[in-house]
């Protein structure tokens, strides 16, 4: 769908179980489409995204990356960034919400030990659970405690992606005795939880984000899936492995954005309307202007998606090395992922505020929904901020530091 679609990886062993890359990105293409012709009109209502999450659900996306039995897409990590950029590209905040889905719903392939990560998968998968929430640190954290009657979990924390829609929450909770992060999974019907549609971002409207309390909400064994401990002597480097697999989601999701505000200006330019906006006024296409801006944020969109690309060739052999990765190897893939995740925001911000310069005054009628690109990107790089990034990536390559475990917002 956009101007530098996502690259058609050859399949590798564990696709050829299910239907295939070819497949999901045909998949994903259509569910595109249908999103964007009332991409403008739903963002503008600001509506929790329940029809949304039913039509990713009746595409067969919700449940891609699980195993194909019993219900499963059977895809792999470099097949769900691909939809991720193919959604993202006709609703941002879809795509952020389908991204942080796909990480949430496999992190306990990162955290937990291989039985319970596969029953975890299993009946994510059985009951097509859509997953919200997230692991990034916040203050005052929550608390995970120990009571006569089990363990309970208790506090008040804001997420960005999700929780209006999630059949589960994965959360970050700190050990009351020890002080040890943990992952933990939260059904969001059970006695206790209280969520609230607080959040009032003027960007990715449609990400589902909002707060939840957890008033002594009981926590089982199989929910608390492991640490999230960045010190090395409990995390593994397979582990740590979760910091750039869940970042290469935002990479892509910000690419998804720069080739979607493109794909969109550009069909204003030479036709002076879309298909579903047949009142557009005539554009320009032979304004050597406007053929120029163009020709530099297509260089820097496909630039970021060269450096993307690096990226998941780096994180899929990570990946392919399990148990064999090295810190240092970890840290190799990190840091080129922080590169690209820092190109892609530069190429989403500049193409989402020069797509409205070159459309011009046009650009401002909402009706046409040309600003959503620019807030919902400026939106998400608030929250993941470059700057971070840049100073992950100049701390490795003077002084060799290893990148730091952040998991994404």
């Amino acid at each position: 769908m956009g101007l530098a679609s996502a690259p058609s990886h050859p399949a590798s062993p564990s696709e050829r179980c299910g239907p295939g890359h070819a497949h999901w990105l045909r998949v994903a293409r259509e569910t595109a489409d249908d999103l964007a012709t009332d991409a403008a009109a739903r963002e503008q209502a600001g509506k929790a995204p329940i029809d949304e999450v039913s039509r990713l659900r009746e595409a067969g996306l919700l449940t891609l990356l699980t195993p194909t039995e019993p219900q499963g897409g059977g895809a792999d990590w470099l097949t769900a960034y691909a939809v991720v950029r193919e959604i993202a590209a006709a609703d941002g905040a879809i795509g952020q919400l389908l991204g942080c889905h796909y990480f949430l719903s496999c992190s306990a392939r990162f955290f937990a030990g291989p039985a319970l990560a596969a029953r975890t998968e299993e009946r994510s998968a059985a009951e097509q659970w859509c997953w919200g929430g997230g692991f990034a640190r916040q203050e005052p954290p929550l608390v995970l405690a120990r009571t006569s009657r089990g363990r309970v979990l208790n506090g008040r924390q804001s997420y960005t992606t999700g929780v209006l829609v999630a059949d589960r929450l994965a959360v970050r909770a700190v050990r009351a005795d020890t002080g040890e992060p943990l992952a933990v999974v939260v059904d969001p019907s059970r006695s206790g939880v209280v969520i609230d549609s607080d959040t009032d971002p003027f960007g990715q409207r449609l990400a589902a984000g909002g707060s939840v309390e957890f008033d002594d909400v009981p926590v089982g064994a199989d929910d608390v899936l492991g640490s999230l401990s960045a010190d090395e002597d409990l995390l593994s480097p397979r582990a740590a492995l979760a910091s750039p697999v869940g970042r290469l989601f935002s990479a892509q999701l910000l690419l998804g954005m720069a080739e979607g505000v493109l794909a969109e200006a550009r069909e204003y330019s030479r036709t002076g309307h879309a298909s579903w906006h047949p009142a557009w006024p005539i554009g320009t296409p032979h304004d050597p202007q406007v053929q120029t801006a163009y020709g530099e944020l297509t260089v820097l969109t496909r630039s970021a998606s060269a450096l993307t690309d690096q990226a998941l060739d780096a994180v899929r052999g990570g990946l392919e090395r399990g148990d064999e990765l090295t810190y240092d190897e970890c840290a190799d893939i990190s840091a080129l992922v922080a590169m690209a995740e820092t190109a892609a925001a530069r190429a989403a911000q500049d193409s989402t505020t020069r797509a409205l310069d070159i459309i011009g005054a046009g650009s401002t009628s909402a009706r046409l929904g040309f600003d959503r690109f620019w807030r919902n990107a400026r939106t998400h790089t608030l929250y993941e901020p470059v700057a971070h990034r840049l100073r992950d990536v100049g701390e490795y390559f003077l002084n060799g530091a290893h990148p730091p475990f952040v998991l994404p917002a």
